[in-house]
């Protein structure tokens, strides 16, 4: 399906060679130049360790039939002359300006999404239950940065009607970039925890600096926020929002949320909905969702069809079990302090004889790594039996869980996978569930994938 033809390239970038005003069609867009495509335009990208103009070559053999290209870079002698070349400063500049002209072009309703945790099930619940009624298209896996965001659009098929954007970032100033290429309709912040506080120096900075997406967000938009967290006020009364939580003085109030060892259920408005996935946090995640469907004009047997077909995005408390017999929490994608207690208090929650830990170290804290660490053993207590963590910083959590429980839970810390493995394999058995909750770095699925092979 053609997304747009050389012409209309030449009218956004006008210094080219090539045979470009012929309206060659492109029917994709790439920057892996190993990927094979169709009609495709080729955007090259600079990193710290590799240069995509090297590779035209492979790009033209998998399927590019035009590219961008930066203009201090010579054109090689083996390109055709009659081959399309937009000639830029920038090629990732350039590929967010095409991604705003494309995305004007196909005129889909945008809803962009970031926040601390959560933005990625938020965004998985939207698109499933959106898709009930419209023709979506959402960000893949976490391509959310200045370089996945604008390459998610230019994905987007033409007849796409909602574009769902999850936006992240690690500095001031770059959900900013994001939201005015994404320019959505409705926009979210669905929390604040203490993720990249390294670079942003407090959870006020993350607050403002995830506040940021209202710059781009459309004139008469509306603004989802976390109404349990304070620090989001002052931005939720400056734009028309609504406020989502358990608090009673919430726009939408979540109240009665029940958690099985299957599914978690709550109440928004007097309706009762039921979710494939748990805990409290799922429940206000779910609620983002309802609220935005709402919004766009479904009924309620839409949104209940769409909220039980959700499939999460991989290592979001996915539930393996073992030949044993032992229920496996894979939710190592990445850790914050918030959602790592989130997830042991699910896991309180479960109905199991033991309930085990494996907590890896929480990454990018700097100076506050120690205190927020410990932080996490507030809300270790039983039915919680046993506590491993694998890496330095962790630690802190055993140090501070000792000093409250005081040896009623089993504690050890390890810097080895090997020997965690080999430890973890005497707990497995039936009636036995282990959570997995680390930063990304951590890579805690490699011990899973040990356990179950």
């Amino acid at each position: 399906m053609s997304k747009f033809t050389t012409n209309w390239l030449a009218s956004l970038f006008p210094d080219y060679q090539g045979v470009v005003l012929d309206p060659i069609q492109i029917d994709d867009v790439f920057t892996d130049s190993r990927q094979f495509t169709h009609f495709g335009l080729f955007i090259p990208i600079e990193g710290e360790r590799f240069d995509g103009h090297e590779f035209l070559k492979d790009a033209i053999k998998h399927g590019a039939i035009a590219t961008l290209w930066s203009k201090n870079k010579p054109v090689p002698r083996f390109v055709p002359t009659d081959f399309p070349l937009f000639f830029v400063e920038d090629t990732v500049e350039a590929m967010q300006k095409l991604a705003t002209a494309y995305r004007e072009k196909v005129k889909p309703k945008v809803i962009g999404i970031t926040g601390s945790n959560g933005k990625t099930t938020t965004k998985d619940f939207v698109a499933t239950v959106l898709n009930q009624k419209f023709k979506t298209w959402k960000t893949k896996g976490n391509f959310n940065n200045h370089i996945g965001l604008p390459l998610t659009i230019l994905q987007m098929t033409p007849d796409t009607e909602v574009l769902i954007l999850e936006m992240g970032m690690n500095h001031f100033g770059e959900i900013e970039t994001l939201t005015k290429i994404a320019h959505p309709d409705i926009a979210m912040i669905t929390n604040i925890g203490e993720s990249h506080i390294e670079y942003l120096g407090s959870r006020a900075g993350i607050a403002q600096a995830k506040s940021e997406i209202v710059e781009g967000l459309k004139e008469d938009g509306l603004l989802l926020v976390d109404g349990d967290e304070p620090l989001l006020d002052s931005v939720a009364q400056q734009y028309k929002s609504y406020r989502i939580g358990t608090n009673p003085d919430n726009d939408y109030v979540i109240k009665n949320i029940q958690i099985t060892n299957d599914d978690t259920t709550f109440e928004v408005e007097q309706k009762r909905f039921s979710i494939p996935v748990l805990g409290e946090h799922q429940a206000k995640n779910a609620t983002f969702c309802i609220v935005t469907a709402k919004r766009l004009g479904l009924n309620v047997e839409q949104i209940e069809s769409g909220l039980q077909q959700v499939e999460l995005t991989g290592m979001r408390f996915e539930k393996i079990k073992t030949k044993e017999g032992t229920f496996l929490i894979n939710d190592a994608y990445n850790a914050s302090a918030t959602s790592m207690k989130a997830s042991i208090n699910v896991i309180k929650e479960m109905d199991a004889e033991r309930k085990i830990l494996v907590l890896g170290d929480i990454l990018e804290l700097g100076e506050h790594s120690q205190a927020i660490h410990r932080s996490v053993a507030d809300v270790i207590q039983p039915p919680i039996d046993t506590l491993y963590t694998y890496g330095e910083e962790s630690k802190a959590i055993i140090e501070a869980l000792n000093e409250k429980e005081e040896g009623r839970i089993k504690t050890l810390s390890f810097s080895s996978k090997e020997v965690l493995v080999k430890h973890l394999r005497s707990e497995l058995n039936p009636n036995t569930i282990i959570l997995f909750k680390g930063s990304r770095g951590m890579r805690l699925e490699e011990v899973i994938n040990q356990l179950t092979k």
